[in-house]
């Protein structure tokens, strides 16, 4: 499949020695969900994402906000701005802002100054575990300022990319529905993070309950488990039952680099994929690694 053109649907870049990330420089994430980051606390740029990349034919990309300084949100899109101008990537970004801001639609104002600016991700507060209590204070999905700010995207025609534990999905599709012109794309195949037959049970129909809506996509991506490695065969299942769920026109590949990275490289990754997916015929492997993203993120030429 060397000639596959592909579209990567979620990445990141950062420069640590020019920009601040809290995350990676001073205020370290105790929970992250694969473990032990320290190896990501190192440039990526796009020279790096290339040789990662070598080999394959990535045509265009989209860059998924990295948790820059919360004090700058706009910065990040003036960086990548200058980046792809010099770079030729990403193609598209999908940036951050809070969503219950009270100068909210001014940011958004000020990110789409930037001709790449498609969407925004704005992690809403959850819950650590499936079984304790749903979060309903400020930036939970619940909260009412965060669902007017979610509203406020469409004005703008952004799009709105979801990060959140499976267990979360079916709370989430309550407040997408209200909103069928809000393009949505989960992120990271619904974080199926607990793979026994109760955990993958929770995730399957949590994932139906959000599939349903036919203006959401997901992203098959950050198939990473903490205490466990990255395999075709422990990746499998999750894969195909999530085309099977959202059907492969509304499914489009995504690598995660460099977070991806602390558990597979990203050609065993991107290879992994495609003997996952060999079942397809080749216009359907079209839409998955290119086609379906160009078409949510509005890449066309």
């Amino acid at each position: 499949m060397t000639d596959l053109e592909i579209v990567d649907s979620h990445h990141h870049l950062w420069d640590l020695e020019r920009n601040y990330y809290p995350w990676l420089s001073d205020h370290p994430e105790p929970n992250f969900f694969l473990g032990d980051y320290a190896a990501l606390k190192r440039q990526f740029l796009p020279a790096d994402y290339r040789r990662e990349a070598a080999g394959f034919r990535i045509v265009k990309t989209v860059h998924v906000e990295a948790e820059w300084d919360r004090a700058d949100q706009v910065g990040e899109t003036r960086w990548l701005t200058a980046i792809a101008a010099e770079h030729g990537m990403p193609n598209a970004i999908v940036g951050h802002v809070w969503l219950e801001d009270p100068a909210l639609a001014d940011k958004l104002a000020e990110h789409c100054r930037s001709p790449l600016m498609r969407g925004v991700r704005s992690k809403p507060v959850t819950s650590a575990t499936p079984d304790a209590p749903k979060p309903d204070g400020p930036r939970s999905l619940s909260d009412p300022a965060w669902r007017r700010g979610y509203a406020e995207l469409a004005r703008f025609g952004l799009r709105y990319d979801l990060r959140v534990p499976c267990w979360h999905l079916a709370e989430a599709a309550a407040v997408i529905e209200k909103h069928p012109e809000i393009p949505v794309a989960l992120n990271h195949t619904g974080f199926p993070w607990d793979r026994s037959e109760a955990g993958l049970a929770l995730w399957r129909d949590q994932m139906r309950a959000i599939a349903r809506l036919p203006w959401v996509n997901v992203k098959l991506s950050e198939l990473g488990l903490k205490d466990a490695p990255w395999t075709v065969e422990s990746n499998r299942r999750v894969v195909l039952e999530a085309v099977e769920i959202f059907g492969v026109e509304r499914c489009m590949w995504a690598s995660n680099f460099p977070p991806a990275s602390l558990k597979v490289g990203f050609r065993d990754q991107l290879e992994g994929f495609l003997a996952i997916l060999s079942g397809l015929t080749r216009p359907e492997l079209e839409a998955v690694f290119h086609d379906n993203a160009v078409r949510f993120y509005c890449l066309e030429d």
